[in-house]
């Protein structure tokens, strides 16, 4: 009888304490000329390897998975499709920092001897993440990644949020749109403290503020309903052309990040420059309220179809905390396979299988 166990091979890293577990292998290929096509079948068809890795009893939904795809795009070394809580964001600074550390340091991409920058290009949903990683002893330190513009798409918008009253927000889109919301306005100083109460508020809003919201990209279509929050604190300069301030992100259904998150990092900077507050050059800080920080720095002006956007860096680190290989028996109860089992590489023949 041929087995209905299927191994995949993992890496699990962490940047700024959120959790991104890299697909290594295990996972067929998937239809789809570009990254783009292939989440959207993945989306639409294969939903249950982002549900196995989420879930108990595999995974968490705090987590992110990343699956190591095909590129097509050849000035890129590997692709990645990005799954979180939320679904398939387009794009994620902490899961490309992951991403980019894990491929590296497990030697998928090759590092290069000696210390110093090591320039890599990765294929997201969104399109080609540019990162930089820094190699001290062998080991990737840092990572600096530059995804797709950020631009604010609507300002000064309104929702009532039950228990908070009126909450005012603007919309910014980052690799997903964010509603970004003035914290202390509503009696949030971003501690640790105040986790369960943020993401509380952060799921009434949400829930509050989709209705009617646009989900629209100039280049990418229909890109879904609001799935963040981004919690802004005070700006503190810290030197010459440098910020800082807390920051919370939250993802819809239910889970706040314990890293500020590179796209909310983004989308606070094109909102920054938008206002005026901050120039080329010139770099924000954003700590989340477990302590974690996220530099993010501006590069240049540029446009997105008819809105004014902004080129970003985001620098962090992550840090690899295990190489696994998980068995998914498919006749578990507690494995949803209706789509799952096309998904996953069958085990090699061997001698006495029967099919």
């Amino acid at each position: 009888m041929r087995s209905r166990e299927r191994t995949i091979e993992l890496i699990d890293a962490q940047s700024g304490g959120d959790v991104s577990r890299v697909v290594m292998s295990g996972v067929e290929p998937l239809p789809g000329r570009t990254v783009l096509e292939k989440a959207r079948y993945l989306e639409q068809q294969g939903d249950g390897l982002r549900r196995l890795l989420l879930s108990e009893p595999y995974g968490d939904p705090a987590m992110s998975v990343d699956l190591i795809v095909e590129p097509s795009d050849p000035r890129a070394q590997a692709g990645y499709v990005i799954m979180e809580a939320m679904g398939y964001p387009l794009y994620s600074g902490s899961n490309t920092i992951c991403t980019a550390t894990a491929l590296l340091q497990s030697g998928a991409i090759p590092l290069r001897d000696g210390d110093g920058l090591q320039d890599v290009t990765l294929e997201s949903p969104a399109g080609l993440a540019r990162v930089s990683a820094r190699v001290i002893d062998g080991r990737v330190v840092s990572i600096t990644t530059e995804g797709e513009p950020a631009y604010v798409a609507d300002e000064a918008l309104s929702v009532e949020v039950p228990y908070h009253g009126d909450v005012l927000f603007d919309l910014v889109w980052s690799g997903a749109y964010y509603a970004l919301v003035d914290a202390s306005r509503y009696g949030f100083d971003i501690g640790p403290t105040e986790q369960v109460a943020l993401t509380a508020f952060g799921d009434a809003f949400v829930r509050a503020a989709r209705p009617g919201l646009r989900q629209e990209h100039p280049d990418l279509g229909d890109v879904g309903p609001l799935p963040f929050a981004h919690f802004m604190g005070p700006l503190r300069q810290v030197g010459d052309g440098r910020w800082e301030s807390p920051s919370a992100t939250y993802v819809h259904p239910g889970v706040l990040c314990r890293s500020p998150t590179g796209t909310g990092t983004s989308a606070r900077l094109a909102l920054m420059a938008q206002r005026g507050e901050i120039r080329d050059g010139e770099s924000l800080e954003t700590v989340s309220p477990r302590g974690s920080r996220f530099v993010g720095t501006v590069l240049e002006r540029t446009r997105v179809g008819d809105y004014p956007a902004l080129r970003s860096a985001v620098t962090g680190a992550a840090r690899v905390m295990a190489r696994s290989q998980i068995t998914v028996d498919l006749d578990d109860p507690l494995v949803d396979a209706s789509d799952l089992e096309p998904l996953l590489t069958p085990p090699a023949d061997r001698p006495g299988d029967a099919g």
